[in-house]
């Protein structure tokens, strides 16, 4: 806000240089996930005989765009990071120099509420892949493209797709479930104990919230190792039917990285709430992080409702 006469409750905001900066850094750490992945060639390292900008272009292109190099991504992962922490630095500041009026407060909430119907709309679309996969399975017309139709074809006439291994929804799906209704009490628990004051409450409650996200992490790399080492969607009678396992991968990977960012959103609160912030009646930075965390639980209860237990029974 600011300082002087001012005549309204609109905060207008500084110059900030973190919007150009984290396009930068994701740009930067998709591209470098490409390469990581698929790469570019190879590239060898500069001829001694190279002028200077073509051994600095060597040098470069050789420790960031060799085939199977992560450097290039690690680099824009870390300026992701730094915007990540300078942005919410900021925003704190801005909160903690009463620039947050109600009016402003009611412009975040609904910014986060519109956030997460967004959200919302990015799983439908791989809910929607699903549905259309089961539903259709006996009636499947794929358009010959490419490849082995007849084999695509045939890997599609049933549920689930030939050769493929579906994963048992009452072992670790279950316990990632439990987890994260566990965890969902918890951060109620917290919100409400912030509420009345109760900052000692709030804060056992948030750091338990905390530690079911990092179990819930860790359960599923677990499940993910297992699946890959077992080969349950990539056995060779499978070959045609790679579609489940990349909409799989794709519905319950992303909301694993949403649960990697709530955790993170939930940890940035708990350091704040350690170090004196937020109030009974000013906490939106804590309220927009429960939100979101209950969005994270209750799209995780229709994947498993649907994935691993509806369509995830042969």
């Amino acid at each position: 806000m600011a300082h002087g006469a001012v005549k309204h409750d609109y905060h207008l905001v500084n110059p900030s240089p973190w919007p150009l900066v984290g396009s930068i850094a994701a740009t930067i750490m998709m591209f470098g996930a490409v390469v990581w992945m698929k790469g570019l060639g190879a590239f060898p390292e500069p001829a001694a005989t190279a002028g200077m900008l073509g051994k600095m272009w060597g040098s470069f292109a050789h420790a960031f765009l060799t085939d199977g190099k992560p450097m290039l991504f690690l680099g824009g992962l870390g300026l992701v990071l730094y915007t990540m922490v300078g942005w919410w630095m900021d925003v704190t500041k801005e909160a903690n120099q009463g620039d947050h009026t109600p009016v402003v407060s009611l412009g975040l909430r609904y910014g986060m509420i519109l956030f997460i119907a967004s959200e919302v709309m990015f799983f439908v679309g791989w809910f929607w892949i699903f549905f259309e996969m089961v539903l259709f399975a006996e009636h499947r017309t794929l358009t010959p493209m490419v490849g082995n139709f007849e084999g695509v074809a045939e890997a599609w006439k049933a549920w689930p797709p030939k050769g493929v291994e579906l994963v048992p929804a009452f072992h670790l799906p279950l316990v990632n479930t439990l987890t994260l209704l566990l965890s969902g009490t918890t951060v109620t628990w917290a919100h409400h104990a912030l509420q009345v004051g109760d900052r000692k409450a709030a804060k056992i409650g948030l750091g338990l919230t905390i530690l079911l996200g990092i179990l819930f992490t860790s359960i599923q790399v677990y499940e993910y190792n297992h699946i890959l080492h077992e080969n349950l969607f990539f056995s060779e009678e499978a070959a045609n039917a790679s579609l489940y396992g990349s909409s799989f991968f794709m519905a319950t990977g992303f909301h694993g990285f949403h649960v990697l960012i709530g955790t993170i959103f939930l940890i940035v609160c708990f350091f704040r709430l350690l170090g004196g912030g937020f109030s009974p009646k000013q906490h939106f930075g804590f309220e927009a992080a429960a939100w979101y965390w209950h969005f994270v639980d209750v799209v995780w209860l229709f994947l498993f409702a649907f994935i691993y237990v509806i369509f995830g029974i042969a």
